[in-house]
This record gives C-alpha cells, sequence and structure tokens, in this order.
C-alpha cells in the first residue's frame, strides 16, 4: 500500500512538472496582434475656434452733470427706453456763499448804476423835449440807460443761477436739469435722490448720474489665443451663442482684431470685436451676456480623409500604415501630406487613395 501512495505521490509531481512546463512554453511563444481596419472616406472637414467673451452695447454713454449739486429728482430708472433730450435726473445746487455774496453785490451795483443812469436820462429827455440840449445828446444818454438795463439783467441771471442754477432768461435749458445725449436705454442708474454729484472739470471726471446706450446696436467682445490669431480677418462670419440663451444663435462678423496683445496670467491674447447683424425680435439681449464666438478658421470640401488616430506624427512628417495583406495582417508604412482637421478627422492630400485599408487601433484578442 505505501508502495502504491509513492508511486502516485511522483506521478503527481510529474504532472505538475510538465503542466508547468507546457504552460511556459505556450506562453513564450508570441501573440499575433491584430488590428482594426479604417477605410478612409470623403467628407468636408473644417477647422473653427471658439472666443470667449460677453455682448456689449457698441458705444456705451455715461451722463454727467454740468454743474455740482444734489440729486432732488430721478426721472428714470434702469431699463427705461428714453429720446434725446429728455430729462434723466434735477439737481438742486447748494452755492458757495462767497460767489453768492460776489453774484449778490453785482445786481445791487447793477442797480445803482440802473437808478443813475434812469435819471439822467429822464432829465435829458426833459431839456430835449423843451429844444434846450441837442439830440446827440439825448440819444448818447438814452444809450446808457439801455446799457445800464442790459448790464442790470445780466447780473440778477448771474444771481439765479449762482443760487438755484437756473437761468432766468433760459430756464428750458437749464444746467439743473440732467438730459439724455442719445435715444436709447437705460442702463444704469448709480446715483440716488440726495447723493451729492460734481460737474467735470480738469481735476475730476464728474459724477456719472446715469448710463445709456442704443440697445439695437450690439457687438461681441472676446479674445483670442495667439495661436490662432493669426488664422482670423476682420469680416470673417461667426455664430454667437449664450449661455442664458443655448437655444439661439445670432450672426455676426468679425469687424476688429487688437495689433496688440495683452497679458493674463502669463497667457498671451488679442481683443475681437464681432458686429452682431441680425436680432432676434423674439428674444431680448442683455448688456453683460456671457458668450461664444464660434469661428470657422479652416474648410476643406470633399476631400480624402482620415481619424487622426490613424495617423503617425514624426517630426514634421506624418505616416500612416496600409494594409497590404490579411493573414496575417501585414502593413506597409507610407508618408502622406496631411491637411485640414478638425481634431477628429484629418485632411489626407497625398499618399494613399480612397480604396485602401489602414491600421487603426490593437484589437484585444482575448
Amino acid at each position: 500500500m505505501k508502495k502504491f501512495f509513492k508511486i502516485l505521490l511522483w506521478v503527481l509531481v510529474a504532472i505538475v512538472f510538465v503542466g508547468t512546463f507546457v504552460y511556459l512554453f505556450v506562453k513564450s511563444r508570441p501573440e499575433e496582434v491584430t488590428y482594426e481596419l479604417i477605410s478612409p472616406s470623403t467628407q468636408s472637414i473644417e477647422r473653427s475656434t471658439v472666443l470667449t467673451g460677453k455682448i456689449e452695447p457698441r458705444d456705451e454713454i455715461e451722463i454727467k452733470p454740468q454743474i455740482s449739486g444734489i440729486i432732488s429728482e430721478i426721472c428714470v430708472e434702469a431699463g427705461d427706453i428714453v429720446k434725446k433730450d429728455d430729462i434723466i435726473a434735477k439737481i438742486k445746487v447748494i452755492p458757495e456763499e462767497s460767489q453768492l455774496n460776489s453774484a449778490q453785490n453785482r445786481v445791487d451795483v447793477a442797480k445803482l448804476s440802473l437808478d443813475q443812469a434812469k435819471s439822467e436820462y429822464d432829465r435829458t429827455k426833459n431839456l430835449y423835449e423843451k429844444k434846450f440840449i441837442s439830440r446827440e445828446e439825448y440819444e448818447q444818454k438814452y444809450t446808457e440807460w439801455q446799457k445800464a438795463v442790459q448790464e442790470y439783467d445780466a447780473a440778477v441771471d448771474a444771481l439765479s443761477i449762482v443760487r438755484d442754477g437756473v437761468s432766468s432768461l433760459n430756464a428750458q435749458s437749464s444746467n439743473t436739469l440732467v438730459r439724455a445725449t442719445i435715444d436709447g436705454q437705460i442702463l444704469e442708474v448709480p446715483v440716488k435722490v440726495g447723493s451729492s454729484v460734481i460737474q467735470a472739470n480738469t481735476m475730476n471726471d464728474g459724477t456719472t448720474v446715469a448710463k445709456m446706450a442704443d440697445m439695437s446696436n450690439l457687438i461681441f467682445k472676446g479674445t483670442v489665443d495667439e495661436t490662432e490669431v493669426g488664422l482670423l480677418r476682420t469680416n470673417m462670419p461667426t455664430d454667437i451663442t449664450i449661455g442664458a440663451l443655448p437655444d439661439v444663435v445670432f450672426p455676426a462678423y468679425l469687424e476688429f482684431i487688437a495689433p496688440k496683445s495683452t497679458e493674463d496670467n502669463g497667457a498671451i491674447t488679442f481683443e475681437i470685436k464681432a458686429a452682431i447683424t441680425q436680432n432676434n425680435d423674439s428674444v431680448q439681449l442683455r448688456a453683460g451676456y456671457s458668450a461664444n464666438a464660434e469661428v470657422v478658421l479652416q474648410r476643406a470640401d470633399n476631400v480624402v480623409a482620415v481619424p487622426e488616430s490613424a495617423v503617425e506624427w514624426v517630426g514634421d512628417s506624418t505616416f500612416v500604415y496600409v494594409l497590404t495583406a490579411s493573414e496575417p495582417q501585414t502593413f506597409d508604412r507610407r508618408s502622406v501630406v496631411t491637411g485640414v482637421s478638425d481634431g477628429v478627422n484629418i485632411e489626407i492630400r497625398n499618399g494613399i487613395t480612397s480604396d485602401c485599408q489602414l491600421r487603426g487601433r490593437m484589437k484585444n484578442n482575448e
């Protein structure tokens, strides 16, 4: 019985040894590699880029006061449509004491001069009517009286402007009335009733009472990377898509490409502007919408194309592997001339024909 178990043990050892040898022999043999086959196709390929930016009015106007003071009334709010010369706000003038005193003194002096000129004119007129003086003297006193009248009126008007900010001679065009300078829509009113405002001068830009623009004339303003700016040209068509309006596309064309770059966090970009040529009446565009502009940089129609994964790049050269035998698969490495690429497919201008088959990805042989 012991002899039987001993023989069985040696048989098991032999089986394990032979099995291991067979397994290692099989694993050492090279596996036959097979590849997916790709057939070139005839199609149109276009290379495009997407530029990021936002929607802006072509001209955004800041309305500033022509006089310093305090806002006493605001006649519009953001979103209102206004015409040129419509009143946007009214200003109450807070005069300086020195200017007010000076203007009042001018009125007082002008009143004294006027009273004196009027008295002299009355005496001269009485003497002239009695034929005691010449007509020349009479006309001279009359002229002096009229000059005094004009000076008094001017002094009163100056006092009215300093005290009230309103001309007594032309109240309709008063500087205290802030008016729209163009036809358009009010975008923002950054002041409130009671806010102090300052007129623009050489030392100060002045307080902005309102911002407005013609919202029927909008542009896309964005940036393009330095690697693609050389492919852009003015008047190139583009499609504008807006994040808040994903189902609407607005046609536009490039009208400006900045001649000078800007640097942002190490990235070199160029500013571009595109004019929106057609506004959908059913959609209201708003200033500040974030948007993308898709521009077709290159296009090739009815060309032989293959997936980019089938092309091998070596330096400045490109190659594909053409099937020459099926069993086993054998391929011939050929140099090709490529053209336009859309990131998925690439144009093959020379090197292969449309009826050949190319090596693709390696198949899983398991």
